[in-house]
C-alpha cells in the first residue's frame, strides 16, 4: 500500500472517529497529558475542542511526528481550535499525590480552563478523571481521535518548550537535550551535580541535591 495514502485513510479516520462521537453526544473535547515518563518537571496535559468540519493535515500522535512538524501543527491546532486549555501539576505535587494521580489533576486543569463546555471528553489512556461529565477513555486514543491527538501536541509541545526554560535555569543538567527523561547523560549530570529542585524526589531512593 502506498505510505501517503495509507496516512491519509488513518487521518480521516481519526476525524471521523470525533465526527460519530459528536453525533451522539455533541461537543466533545480530547485530553492527553505529556511528560509521565521523565525524572524532572512538571507534568503537562491539555484538552481540545475542534469544530466539526476541521481536517487538519498530518494530525497524528505528537510522539510519531517531528519537532519541526509538531511546533508546526501547535500553532494550526491553536487557531483553528473553538477552545483549547494547557495545564499543569508541578514536580512537587507529582511526589505528593503520585504521578499518575498528577497526571489526572493537569487533566482535569486543563478541562476546566475550557470556555466551551463539553458533553463528552475523549482521554487517552484507560484511567480518566473526574471531571462532572461522561469520560470515556480511549487506549491509543492519540492514534484514533483527532481531538485526543491534537492535545497531545499541545501538551507535548508546551513541555518541550518548558524543558528548555529549564535548560536556561539549570544549564548543567542539560535539560534541554534529553528532557529530562532517563537517559544515560541525565544520570550522569545528576551523579556529578546531584538533584535539583525540578526533579521529582520520589523517581529516586538514593539522590540527594
Amino acid at each position: 500500500m502506498d505510505v501517503s495514502l495509507s496516512k491519509d485513510r488513518l487521518l480521516s479516520e481519526r476525524f471521523a472517529f470525533d465526527s460519530e462521537k459528536r453525533a451522539a453526544a455533541g461537543i466533545i473535547c480530547g485530553i492527553d497529558e505529556a511528560g509521565r515518563g521523565p525524572l524532572a518537571g512538571d507534568v503537562y496535559a491539555a484538552a481540545v475542542i475542534l469544530p466539526e468540519g476541521l481536517m487538519i493535515d498530518g494530525l497524528d500522535d505528537s510522539k510519531k511526528l517531528s519537532e519541526k512538524k509538531r511546533e508546526a501543527l501547535y500553532d494550526e491546532i491553536i487557531a483553528k481550535a473553538d477552545a483549547y486549555r494547557i495545564a499543569t501539576a508541578t514536580a512537587a505535587e507529582i511526589d505528593e499525590i503520585n504521578i499518575l494521580n498528577a497526571a489526572l489533576l493537569a487533566m482535569k486543569r486543563a478541562f476546566d480552563g475550557l470556555v466551551l463546555r463539553p458533553a463528552l471528553a475523549l482521554i487517552d489512556g484507560n484511567k480518566a478523571p473526574d471531571l462532572g461529565i461522561p469520560t470515556e477513555t480511549v487506549v491509543k486514543g492519540d492514534s484514533k481521535s483527532a481531538s485526543i491527538a491534537a492535545a497531545s501536541i499541545l501538551a507535548k509541545v508546551s513541555r518541550d518548550r518548558y524543558m528548555k526554560t529549564l535548560d536556561e535555569k539549570y544549564p548543567e543538567y542539560m535539560f534541554a537535550k534529553h528532557k529530562g527523561y532517563g537517559t544515560k547523560l541525565h544520570y550522569e549530570m545528576i551523579e556529578r551535580y546531584g538533584l535539583c529542585p525540578e526533579h521529582r524526589r520520589s523517581f529516586f531512593k538514593r539522590h540527594t541535591v
